[in-house]
């Protein structure tokens, strides 16, 4: 079992995944000071929370207190329990902030998708608004502008040649043609379809050539960066009841909860574990895929929760842990997903709180937003820059685009609510997903960003597909601190 930090590629990019700007010159003294680079970025972070560049002045601040040890010392050296108390704010509180569970009223009519969309478009429009001085596109044909800004959906993306691309852009009032070139053109070959966008650009007859695409995104933001006393640890997929299923990690993991670790060290870690969040497939299911009965140990869906229940139970019961369903799961395929009936959230413990898919999650002041991640498929598909290997990198793209499920009608089954659940409107402190069985964490924008991996080792569907899975690694944050990685998987 081993803690790693979060592995980036430069100096830049450590600072930027914290939601930091750093000087040219800071990075050279950082580089000449032949001190670790994470520790120095992890501590200069934590120390200039306030700002948002880190300066020459900084670093060197930064340079002479840890040569002298007068740092501030790690959670992990040192245990939570010493964190001074005016730089904790714990208040022992959980609030479901929105979830579908006990609300859903989709029937699939056509007045469901136009009350779907408009919810879509609505949520969206009023997030963009602030930026864009948009004119109803139904407008354009009227005016003598020729500089004008525009919002709708994207639609009918297409490149033209290799310089060169269109696309169509739609609001309630109309419908225009949009051509783009350069790195705007870049961007726009990244679009989905059925994403809100603004656009700037000049008005060329009927038609705009863009100079900007504006995406809704997450503000930047130093996040919710005051220290709390507690750890956040943060799984999903682990697919009890599959022959695949890693026993073993599995009870490592649970002693390591319980502080039965072999690793003093990593009891004190275990010991300021507060609350778990699961997002979706705790089992694997029963007729999920053709021929899923020879790879189930459990072939009862019902026991199979039994099962999960029972490890449940075995994990200390001061810690919380909020559950949320995935497409393994008991609950209806299309997203939003409401929690797990009571027939089976009834087998778990008291300390364990069921909430659906997507769902908002306020933890002591930290809102979480928890999303099982299907999507990702789609998303890692359509744009080449993106990969299994690094999936956070997806669900970064997923805050920029401010929506967990953009492309509608592909392979992530979305149910046609009379208001759009899967907006991220409201930017959370935290996004936590899994799926796609691999591991990654960053920062974007202030956002905590995690997938975390699996406790299954690889599947035949996964070796057809050669998608290799990052089995028993665990994201362990404490909002405001440090961010470990705990393996237990050694295969």
């Amino acid at each position: 079992m081993v803690i790693k930090s979060i592995d980036t590629r430069t100096v830049v990019a450590k600072f930027a995944l914290n939601g930091k700007n750093v000087h040219p010159e800071a990075v050279k003294l950082i580089i000449n000071s032949g001190v670790d680079v994470d520790r120095v970025v992890d501590y200069a972070c934590r120390k200039c929370n306030g700002s948002f560049i880190i300066t020459p002045e900084d670093i060197s601040d930064v340079l002479k207190e840890l040569s002298s040890g007068r740092e501030e010392k790690k959670v992990f050296d040192t245990g939570l329990k010493d964190t001074p108390k005016e730089e904790v704010e714990s208040k022992g509180q959980i609030s479901i902030l929105k979830d579908v569970t006990g609300k859903s009223t989709c029937r699939g009519t056509v007045e469901d998708f136009v009350a779907y969309f408009n919810s879509r478009y609505e949520k969206l429009y009023s997030i963009l608004k602030p930026r864009v001085k948009a004119i109803p596109i139904g407008s354009l044909g009227r005016i003598k502008m020729e500089e004008v800004e525009v919002i709708g959906f994207a639609d009918n993306v297409r490149e033209l040649d290799s310089s060169k691309a269109m696309f169509e852009l739609e609001d309630k009032t109309g419908r225009v043609r949009v051509y783009a070139e350069g790195k705007v053109k870049e961007q726009v070959m990244e679009l989905f379809g059925d994403e809100v966008i603004g656009v700037a650009g000049r008005l060329r007859g009927r038609s705009i050539i863009a100079d900007r695409i504006i995406f809704p995104d997450v503000p930047i933001s130093n996040g919710n960066r005051k220290r709390r006393d507690f750890l956040m640890v943060f799984i999903s997929d682990v697919h009890f009841g599959s022959n695949t299923f890693l026993k073993e990690e599995w009870s490592r993991f649970v002693k390591w909860l319980n502080g039965e670790s072999e690793n003093e060290k990593l009891n004190e870690l275990a010991h300021s574990v507060k609350y778990i969040f699961v997002a979706g497939d705790l089992t694997d299911g029963v007729g999920i895929y053709p021929d899923q009965e020879k790879e189930l140990e459990i072939l009862d869906i019902y026991q199979q929760y039994e099962f999960a229940a029972e490890q449940f139970d075995l994990i200390r019961e001061d810690i919380k842990i909020i559950l949320s369903p995935g497409n393994h799961d008991a609950v209806r395929q299309a997203e939003p997903q409401p929690a797990l009936p009571k027939e089976f959230s009834s087998l778990f413990p008291k300390n364990v709180i069921h909430v659906g898919n997507p769902a908002y999650v306020d933890v002591e002041g930290i809102k979480v937003l928890l999303y099982h991640g299907r999507s990702l498929d789609d998303i890692i598909s359509r744009v080449p820059r993106l990969s299994y290997e690094r999936p956070h990198e997806a669900v970064m793209e997923l805050l920029k685009r401010r929506h967990l499920a953009p492309l509608y009608g592909e392979r992530s089954p979305i149910a046609p609510e009379k208001e759009d659940y899967l907006v991220i409107d409201d930017v959370p402190d935290v996004i936590h997903s899994g799926h796609v069985h691999t591991y990654g964490t960053g920062f974007y924008r202030g956002v905590f960003v995690i997938n975390s991996s699996t406790w299954q080792s690889q599947t035949e569907f996964q070796k057809k597909v050669n998608l290799n899975p990052v089995p028993g690694n665990v994201a362990v944050y404490q909002p405001g601190g440090n961010v470990y990685r705990l393996k237990f998987y050694s295969g």
